[in-house]
């Protein structure tokens, strides 16, 4: 299996190469034809050409576009992400601080929906049609409708503003950055939000996957050897829902680093949601460019994760890597 699983890494990752290539090239099309550009973000009506003119040639403005894609690629391959033109510090500096943040915030969140959407979509699938199914995926239908702009607004009016009892905004209060209560009570309402978000779509595919395995004969075979229903549901049949949710894990890996943008930024979270929204609005595109990339290499990263794990775990695949 050994030899099989590094060939297929090793195929995956040669299929890869080409369509970061291509996906660069698209980011950095993207940015050269939005309306506004760096130079606008970086200068003012009052200057004088000569001066513009010297801001283009200290960010390599002025050369033709492909030779700037040509340094930007170079930068990125050898670790050097750039600078931001509003800031000027180092976006690489800058995305060390404030991934952590957000993987703070978001894994917590990610791991308790995980875990409750399983429990719940194994209980909607087991009582299809009956009263708990309804609800369950009545509250699974409201979750997907409402907007987590919303749901967080609406959990600040009452949790924030109300009754008090829970911090609206940032990561720690001023004086207090080294204490654990205080960042845990900064996570709850902004946590709460995540878990909530996250919980319907996996809630629904559970309950999908459980009612198709429990048509299954091995089902029936455990019922005739006298298994209950508990022990066939957590036992038997959750072994073979969880195959499945492997893969949407992998998937979901750059949700893990950027799946919190409006969250974040409603509660004001020093994570890289608000530095990727603070970058669109100040037009700084070195910073918009370093995370959109970021972002598609974690979809290619956590497509071929959910493919090795899945090759791994599942005895079928076993033996091929593929």
């Amino acid at each position: 299996m050994g030899f099989y699983l590094l060939k297929y890494i090793f195929k995956r990752v040669m299929q890869a190469v080409p369509l970061l290539i291509i996906i660069s090239v698209i980011c950095f099309t993207l940015i050269q034809l939005a309306p506004y550009d760096a130079v606008d973000a970086m200068t003012t009506p009052n200057m004088t050409k000569s001066t513009i003119e010297l801001i283009k040639a200290r960010y390599g403005l002025d050369q033709p576009a492909y030779m700037q894609y040509f340094y930007w690629v170079k930068g990125i391959v050898s670790g050097e992400w750039g600078y931001s033109i509003v800031t000027h510090e180092s976006i690489a500096k800058d995305l060390s601080v404030r991934i952590p943040n957000t993987l703070i915030l978001v894994l917590p969140a990610y791991i308790l929906a995980l875990f409750l959407s399983i429990i719940l979509g194994l209980i909607a699938g087991a009582k299809k049609g009956k009263l708990a199914d309804k609800i369950i995926d009545g509250l699974s239908s409201f979750g997907i409708a409402i907007p987590s702009f919303w749901m967080a607004m609406i959990l600040v009016f009452i949790f924030g503003y109300r009754l008090n009892m829970f911090p609206i905004l940032g990561m720690n209060t001023i004086g207090a950055e080294e204490s654990l209560s205080d960042l845990i009570s900064h996570m709850v309402l902004p946590c709460t939000v995540l878990t909530l978000s996250f919980m319907p779509e996996f809630v629904r595919y559970v309950r999908s996957s459980t009612i198709g395995q429990l048509s299954e004969d091995y089902v029936m075979v455990q019922q005739a050897y006298g298994a209950g229903s508990a022990e066939v549901l957590f036992k038997h049949v959750l072994r073979n829902v969880l195959l499945p949710i492997i893969t949407i894990v992998g998937m979901s890996l750059p949700m893990l680093v950027t799946g919190a943008v409006v969250t974040e930024t409603v509660f004001g979270w020093p994570g890289i949601g608000t530095y990727f929204v603070k970058a669109i609005q100040g037009f700084d595109y070195p910073i918009v460019m370093a995370i959109m990339l970021l972002s598609s290499c974690l979809v290619i990263i956590g497509n071929l994760a959910s493919d090795i794990l899945y090759s791994i775990i599942d005895p079928r695949i076993k033996g091929t890597g593929e």
